[in-house]
């Protein structure tokens, strides 16, 4: 992969640090982070009064700091903004929030020098990677308990995990080779203001949302035609005569899906026109829910590329806003909470249908010799509880605020909450369409000799050779496992994939 030029980096090159692509920044970048740097040195060395370079922080943001003390300042910042909780952050949505950083740092607007980004870059190129407790940030003033914990690697602080083993961050960096950095003027607070932690998070939901919403597509494509369902409902002259352009898109992916296959052509001539709701309107929601993660994509490239600490500079001029405010990585964060809850409440819906013998024809629960076998009995109820698990999540985080730091920050966004809450339900989803991947297998396989479409008879061979035919009850969870770990790997349908958001 080329270099990521800040300020215009895009979705493909994000996922692709995402799936551990090496990271580096243009010449540019590096021009800007210089003339940064030297800005913060013009105005320490000219004795200007400015917040975040020669002041405290927050409420404390009048009192003037000595320049002995400056370093002192900028190290007490990150240890003690060191206070998050809870489970480590996964390691590649570490590798991404490093990542994030270095590209807000390299726009030129946060006055440190090259050695920090060098830094971070350097880390990441080694798979060095700090421990990043998830639980501390509010979305306001940045995600500031995540970023520190982050930063406190860079000067020898804390944990990071390296070759399998989690480390203290000053030993990491002796078997590395490196020194633990000493932060000038305003570095500490460019480093931990900013929105680089739930962006991250919510990029990693976006990701795997992009992955779950495919692979619902090719599930559903199966489960119809397990149905013995009709694809008119498909035509595009439907879907064009409404407009809705998520529809039409999932429309032809799933007229492309079916396309020549033997079982649907098998009953051309059979008397059922309709089909129930959630096989027939797949179009209408999976497109709905394509034009939310399309508008969840635009707003998370647009802050991966922001500059989001706080005060920015412009050339000698610091201006203190808001930029860590973290209002448009919530929203995103919820927008997708309630795509992937009906991805996963459509499907399970279609999986009730197929293990119904009196809606699908087949046999009862998917299964011969029903009442001896329970056959996928349990695996829909497994289904059923995730969605309902993913109702109760769907509050959006967005709407809830409480003010911090002596009600200096009196509303926050939570998006840091409501990302690593979508990443729940972003599983659950991904669970419901394993499961439904496995019926929707077992009911094509009921129709044999006849088959399926080339591209659906190539999942289902996929997952034939993993997973066989369930002809007689047998323990079922790791079929369910392995399932939900393709839909989260995208293995099953990276051509739809590609096809709707790129490679």
């Amino acid at each position: 992969m080329s270099a990521l030029r800040p300020g215009s980096v895009t979705l493909a090159e994000l996922r692709a640090v995402w799936d551990g692509a090496p990271v580096a920044l243009t010449d540019e970048a590096w021009t800007a982070i210089d003339a940064s740097a030297a800005a913060v040195e013009a105005i320490v060395a000219s004795g200007r009064t400015v917040y975040g370079i020669n002041t405290g922080f927050g409420l404390l943001a009048s009192t003037r700091i000595p320049p002995e003390r400056l370093a002192e300042l900028q190290r007490n910042l990150i240890l003690s903004h060191s206070a998050g909780l809870g489970e480590p952050l996964p390691a590649r949505i570490v590798r991404l929030m490093m990542a994030l950083k270095a590209i807000g740092l390299g726009r030129g607007h946060s006055g440190v020098r090259r050695a920090i980004v060098e830094r971070l870059l350097a880390l990441i190129e080694a798979d060095a990677l700090p421990v990043v407790p998830s639980q501390g940030s509010v979305g306001a003033s940045g995600d500031l308990a995540p970023l520190a914990h982050m930063s406190a690697a860079l000067i020898g602080e804390g944990e990071v995990a390296l070759g399998g083993e989690t480390l203290p961050a000053a030993e990491a960096l002796a078997r590395l080779g490196l020194e633990p950095l000493v932060l000038g003027p305003k570095e500490g607070l460019a480093l931990i203001n900013g929105t680089q932690a739930s962006t991250a998070i919510a990029l990693d939901v976006l990701f795997s949302a992009e992955r779950i919403f495919a692979t619902a597509l090719v599930s559903g494509a199966m489960a119809t035609d397990a149905l013995k369902g009709t694809d008119v409902a498909f035509d595009p002259r439907i879907h064009d005569a409404r407009g809705q352009p998520g529809q039409i898109a999932v429309a032809a992916v799933l007229r492309g899906l079916l396309s020549e296959s033997p079982i649907r052509h098998s009953h051309d001539d059979c008397e059922k026109v309709q089909d129930p709701y959630s096989f027939r309107c797949q179009p209408q929601v999976m497109g709905a829910v394509l034009d939310l993660i399309r508008s969840a994509a635009r707003t998370l490239e647009i802050e991966a590329n922001a500059v989001s600490d706080n005060p920015l500079l412009f050339g000698e001029d610091a201006l203190s806003g808001g930029n860590f405010h973290a209002e448009p990585v919530a929203f995103a964060a919820d927008i997708l909470v309630l795509a992937l809850c009906e991805i996963g409440s459509i499907a399970e819906r279609r999986l009730a249908v197929l293990i119904d013998p009196k809606m699908s024809g087949l046999p009862p629960f998917l299964i011969e010799d029903s009442g001896v076998n329970s056959g996928f009995m349990i695996a829909q109820v497994a289904a059923a509880a995730l969605v309902s698990e993913n109702k109760s999540l769907a509050f959006p985080a967005s709407v809830d605020t409480i003010p911090t730091s002596a009600g200096q920050e009196d509303h926050v966004s939570m998006a840091t909450h409501g990302a690593l809450k979508a990443r729940r339900v972003a599983h659950n989803a991904a669970g419901v369409i394993g499961i439904e991947l496995l019926a929707a297998a077992q009911g094509l396989d009921f129709h044999a000799p006849l088959v399926s479409s080339p591209p659906l008879a190539e999942t289902l061979a996929a997952i034939r050779a993993t997973v066989p035919f369930h002809a007689a009850d047998r323990y079922l969870a790791r079929d369910m496992e392995w399932a939900k770990a393709a839909v989260l790997d995208g293995a099953l349908a990276h051509a739809v994939q590609a096809e709707l958001f790129g490679d």
